[in-house]
């Protein structure tokens, strides 16, 4: 019998008893409620009663069902409980691990649950039930999805995920009775995404457990050849240790500290990764054991180091003081390595019992320590702060697979922490960079980012942070985030903010662009200004979006800006819709807008004056500047994009798609500099190069870009430059100031289609 008990206790071994009849499976599942009674002594009779209520509830429901090995399937969710339960977990989160599978695989609905134990047990259930009936394209969109309500639930109450771990736990202590095809997945998936979240939140011994069976499952032959090579090694060392434990106890005796002892053995996957990543043998790691150093108090942790230090030399470089500086999930000790005798290193760790606790348990040090310890309110906010982050994303990431990415990134465990100029400590993912610092503090920083020091020094904003540095943000109001910063950030939540806020930034000046095409459009139609959305013309609007398919106004006007629709059909449509009302159009308007408008193009004119951002482009095959002759395209989903008349691109796509072309001109005075392609061909010669940048500075042409022939052996280099120039004006004058430097041949703009095919 005790053989069929064993899973219930968490021990992870396997029962070794054969399939038990129907009866004995019977009282098998109700001794092993008996053990796990035995482990709730912390709970009120009362609470007891409840949670057997929910056993009870649960047994029912699985009648019948079976796990892998031939157990009842009720000693599951037994076994998850008695885990809870070494947590200290309250009764509703016992209850909740009870009932975890009830809803998936016994199709108890969640109203049910509310009925019979409460919302709050409800809630918990539902948010460790999978999206089992959701189907999706590839495994890892499942994966992400399911995760994504996960963390939502564990977002609102932390007790979810203690129980979803403690659940996947069991399963990995008997995955040896699933089929071997399955292994893989199971196993990697631990590894990838529950190892890395027990770790975050701080629960130690769950992450080496399924850190160590997870590396049992996915490589089982290293896994027994390192387990063969521990033991060896262990049987050979014990002298060793043995005599490290006495001269320590002997040096804290003879300071008169109260020490409690214990010892550490590094887990066979850390040995692993260490081997495989270094490129080591076995023989080369000699830090397989270590020893942890329980103490009173933090000073006490501080008096303990100097006591080691004196008995053995410390290995410089290998001593960590996350005391004063805790790990991002609350981890605290003092962390040194000491060469012992024979000249093996040996591992210390020194910490108190309230550290102790918060190392093993992380937040499940909430229920296990609630009274005692001083900085459970810390380690509660460490764990939570994190899972509130993922929820923010979550709120504006609808993609699966990106909220995915967001995830997996964050789930990383290094972190570097750097301080801010008050000297708060700010805990963030290892190649993190400035901007990821700002969005950390807050994402109105985040937004409005424009410049940065470290360490008193001015740095490029795609600087990577490094321990110990104090990071200071310049922002102005008027500053918005750059689409280059994706290409750096290194947080999801930095990338997914700067990504909502160019989403809506992109749609509004759409939606300003649509407005000014319909209105150009609607003039060439007779009609002097666009109607408004009131009461007169409220049916007017709701008429013209049964005709084009869209849901509101706005929606319609971004689909104008963003080329998705044609403003000339749109007008037509909606100055029939006019005429319905009895408006007539203007024929001298008609007259005007027509002399007026372009002959190759089929839509209204608009004006330029280098303010449209995103919304409008400026296309890099021909650069058009203030000064010369342009037309607009408004390619299909990607908004307006401006070419030279002269342009063969334009002209190609003209031949294709004439009605898409709209008649653009510039304004009188545009507000900012424009880039075009130029190019010069100087004598090959020392200081040539210089002299051209000189020259065109001088010219007040700023360089964006440069390139070259890699043509050394020849007398002369073509040098292509990207600069900007106010209009056509200025760059004739910035080409004759270049003619006239010593060392230049030629220069001139380069030219679609022209004699130079290499534009930049």
């Amino acid at each position: 019998m005790s053989a069929v008990l064993q899973p219930t206790s968490g021990s992870g071994k396997r029962p070794s008893s054969p399939i038990l009849p129907s009866p004995a499976a019977a009282n098998a599942a109700a001794a092993s409620f008996a053990a796990l009674t035995a482990r709730l002594d912390y709970l009120d009779p009362s609470e007891v009663d409840l949670v057997r209520k929910a056993y009870r509830f649960a047994d029912e429901s699985h009648l019948g069902q079976m796990r892998a090995s031939g157990e009842p399937y009720i000693t599951h969710p037994i076994a998850v409980a008695a885990q809870c339960a070494e947590w200290k977990l309250d009764a509703q989160a016992l209850m909740a691990a009870l009932l975890h599978d009830a809803m998936e695989d016994c199709g108890v609905t969640k109203p049910q649950l509310i009925e019979r134990f409460g919302v709050v047990v409800a809630d918990l259930v539902d948010g460790l039930t999978k999206l089992d009936k959701l189907q999706f394209n590839t495994r890892e969109e499942t994966q992400a999805e399911s995760f994504r309500k996960m963390l939502l639930a564990m977002a609102r109450d932390v007790r979810v995920i203690l129980v979803k771990l403690a659940d996947r736990s069991h399963n990995m202590r008997t995955l040896e009775d699933v089929p071997r095809e399955k292994w893989n997945r199971i196993a990697g998936e631990t590894l990838d995404i529950y190892a890395p979240i027990a770790h975050r939140l701080g629960l130690n011994n769950s992450y080496r457990e399924l850190q160590e069976l997870s590396f049992r499952y996915l490589k089982p032959w290293r896994y027994a050849v390192l387990s063969k090579a521990v033991s060896r090694a262990r049987s050979r060392r014990r002298d060793l240790i043995q005599k490290v434990h006495r001269d320590v106890e002997n040096a804290f005796a003879a300071g008169g500290l109260e020490v409690r002892i214990g010892g550490r053995e590094k887990t066979l996957y850390s040995i692993y990764k260490k081997m495989d990543e270094k490129h080591l043998s076995f023989a080369q790691v000699t830090d397989i054991y270590g020893f942890r150093i329980i103490v009173p108090t933090v000073t006490d942790c501080y008096t303990a180091l100097g006591v080691l230090h004196q008995l053995y030399k410390p290995v410089p470089g290998r001593f960590k003081d996350h005391i004063a500086i805790p790990k991002i999930n609350g981890y605290q000790s003092l962390h040194t390595t000491l060469v012992g005798p024979s000249g093996v290193n040996v591992e210390f760790q020194l910490r108190t019992e309230a550290m102790h606790l918060v190392a093993e348990s992380g937040v499940a040090a909430h229920w296990l320590y609630k009274a005692s310890v001083p900085r459970e309110e810390n380690t509660e906010r460490l764990g939570t702060k994190w899972l509130q982050s993922l929820l923010d994303i979550q709120s504006e990431t609808r993609d699966a697979a990106e909220f995915w990415d967001h995830v997996k990134i964050d789930l990383f465990p290094d972190a570097v922490y750097v301080f801010t100029p008050k000297s708060q400590i700010l805990a963030l993912p290892r190649g993190a960079t400035v901007v990821d610092f700002a969005y950390a503090i807050h994402s109105d920083v985040g937004d409005h980012t424009v410049a940065a020091r470290i360490n008193g020094a001015q740095v490029p904003l795609r600087t990577e942070l490094k321990n110990g540095d104090v990071v200071e943000v310049v922002t102005a109001p008027v500053s918005t985030p750059n689409p280059a910063w994706l290409g750096f950030v290194r947080t999801g939540r930095a990338r997914s903010k700067i990504r909502h806020h160019l989403k809506t930034l992109a749609q509004a000046e759409s939606q300003q662009l649509g407005e000014k095409l319909l209105a150009q459009a609607l003039r060439a139609e007779g009609m002097e200004r666009l109607p408004p959305d009131d009461e007169t013309y409220h049916g007017t609007w709701e008429k013209l979006l049964r005709f084009t398919g869209n849901k509101s106004r706005a929606e319609l006007l971004t689909d104008l800006g963003l080329g998705k629709r044609i403003a000339g059909i749109v007008a037509k449509r909606l100055m029939t819709l006019l005429t319905e009302l009895g408006e007539k159009p203007d024929a001298l308007l008609i007259s005007r807008e027509r002399f007026t408008a372009h002959e190759h193009v089929s839509q209204g004119g608009l004006t330029l004056d280098g303010s449209e951002n995103a919304s409008v482009q400026f296309a890099s095959c021909c650069r058009p500047v203030p000064g010369d002759t342009i037309l607009g395209y408004l390619g299909r989903g990607e908004g307006l994009v401006v070419h030279t008349t002269d342009c063969t691109v334009a002209k190609r796509l003209q031949n294709k798609d004439s009605e898409r072309f709209i008649g653009v001109e510039w304004a009188d005075e545009p507000v900012r500099p424009f880039e075009t392609g130029i190019l010069v061909t100087v004598a090959n010669g020392k200081g040539a190069l210089a002299r051209v940048a000189a020259a065109l500075a001088n010219a007040e042409a700023d360089i964006t870009h440069v390139d070259m022939d890699d043509e050394r052996a020849q007398d002369a280099t073509d040098l292509r430059f990207v600069v900007s120039v106010r209009d056509r004006p200025h760059l004739e004058s910035v080409l004759r100031n270049l003619k006239r430097t010593h060392s230049v041949m030629n220069a001139q703009r380069i030219r679609p289609g022209g004699t130079d095919p290499r534009t930049i």
